[in-house]
């Protein structure tokens, strides 16, 4: 709902004389927080109801998390604006330590991502990765409660709700590596829509849209979702992207790491070279096992 808002609040100080409401949908990622994402069908789960709603004609446009979005489209949908990206690294939350490396041995580490596991487990043997779903008041509250004794979040969505000052410590990319769009909003409308994509134009920031490009070329070309454990991001600096891409097994036995630099104006070949290289580094054998 904030991401919502936040959209809104733009295409009012965009176009003041257009009327600008909000459609709530709870989705059925929202409503089923009993079990892991890749036991239930993966990212499309935040996305399904609202692309429904843009098919009827009940909504014209649909606000998403673009880490949640899936790398195939229904035919007919198009991303039309991705806003300028938040912080998109990982953080720790945790009332009784100031890092992952001070936590101590058989702390149990709370997180929703297979992504954020295998990385946990590769990095820190010695902890217990477990699986945490629902909003992040929930999550927050099963900390609290003393359920685990850390979780890892994305730090943007802290930052959003004025929650920064629960993050304990930033996970650097090399620490980490962030999921594909991480930190980033998208709007997503039907393809059809001419004039409403020209108006959405404005929201759309060059140089994450590039990067978040680059990284959704990566995980399509590796078929990612949320049943494997698949990180990329991407910085511009000037006319050039470097890209750094992940594959790894969920309990972190095998991770295979690559990087690339290319061309800021072909991002999408980028993430597809990358993804090639994964490949070849033995990221084929990984998702052999996982399929």
């Amino acid at each position: 709902m904030w991401q919502s808002e936040h959209v809104a609040g733009e295409l009012r100080r965009l176009y003041p004389r257009c009327e600008v409401s909000i459609l709530g949908v709870t989705t059925r990622g929202d409503r089923i927080v009993d079990r892991p994402l890749a036991q239930i069908g993966g990212k499309g789960l935040f996305v399904k109801e609202l692309e429904a709603a843009l098919e009827d004609g009940r909504a014209d446009l649909a606000v998403h998390s673009a880490k949640d979005v899936p790398m195939r489209l229904p035919r007919g949908f198009c991303l039309a604006a991705f806003t300028a990206r938040e912080d998109p690294r990982d953080c720790l939350v945790s009332n009784v330590s100031a890092s992952l490396e001070a936590l101590p041995r058989g702390s149990i580490v709370g997180t929703s991502s297979l992504r954020r596991e295998s990385q946990l487990r590769e990095r820190h043997p010695g902890l217990q990765v477990k699986p945490l779903r629902g909003n992040l008041d929930t999550r927050l509250a099963r900390l609290d409660r003393g359920e685990c004794q850390a979780i890892v979040l994305a730090a943007a969505g802290l930052k959003r709700l004025g929650l920064a000052a629960r993050i304990r410590a930033l996970l650097e990319p090399e620490q980490c590596l962030p999921a594909p769009g991480q930190g980033s909003l998208v709007i997503e409308c039907r393809e059809e829509r001419g004039e409403l994509r020209e108006r959405l134009a404005p929201l759309d920031d060059a140089t994450t849209s590039a990067c978040v490009l680059a990284e959704r070329a990566l995980s399509r070309a590796l078929s990612g979702d949320c049943q494997l454990p698949l990180a990329a991001y991407a910085v511009a600096s000037g006319a050039q992207i470097r890209l750094r891409g992940l594959v790894a097994m969920p309990d972190g036995s095998k991770v295979v790491r690559a990087e690339l630099k290319g061309p800021i104006a072909a991002p999408e070949k980028l993430g597809e070279a990358l993804a090639a290289n994964l490949r070849s580094l033995g990221a084929d054998a990984i998702l052999a096992a996982l399929s």
